[in-house]
């Protein structure tokens, strides 16, 4: 099992419409992320810097690097690219890997 954990920024300031469309998140997607192999996924927001810290587990035979050419990947960022989070010219969210520096089961 590895672990990953990433950043993105929240553009417009909303969390609420955030959290809102994330307590609603398609089955379809759900399925998509898991046969990925991504599980134990979690987001947090950081207010002062409208940063949002993601957490996730991958599988050590995920496939979660093949998820931005997946319809319903796809349609999930079309649907939260509407200013409230910063996108890059591919239409995909910025995320930034982050470097794990400490680590205790």
């Amino acid at each position: 099992m590895k672990r990953n954990a990433f950043k993105m920024k929240l553009s417009s300031g909303d969390v609420e419409e955030y959290k809102r469309r994330h307590d609603e998140i398609w089955p379809e997607l759900v399925d998509v992320l898991r046969k990925a192999g991504i599980s134990d996924y979690s987001i947090y927001y950081d207010e002062e810097t409208q940063t949002l810290f993601a957490f996730q587990k991958l599988t050590d035979n995920n496939t979660s690097n093949q998820l931005p050419q997946n319809a319903v990947v796809r349609k999930w960022w079309d649907y939260m690219n509407d200013g409230i989070m910063e996108y890059d010219e591919k239409n995909e969210p910025v995320s930034i890997a982050l470097r794990e520096v400490f680590h205790m089961d």
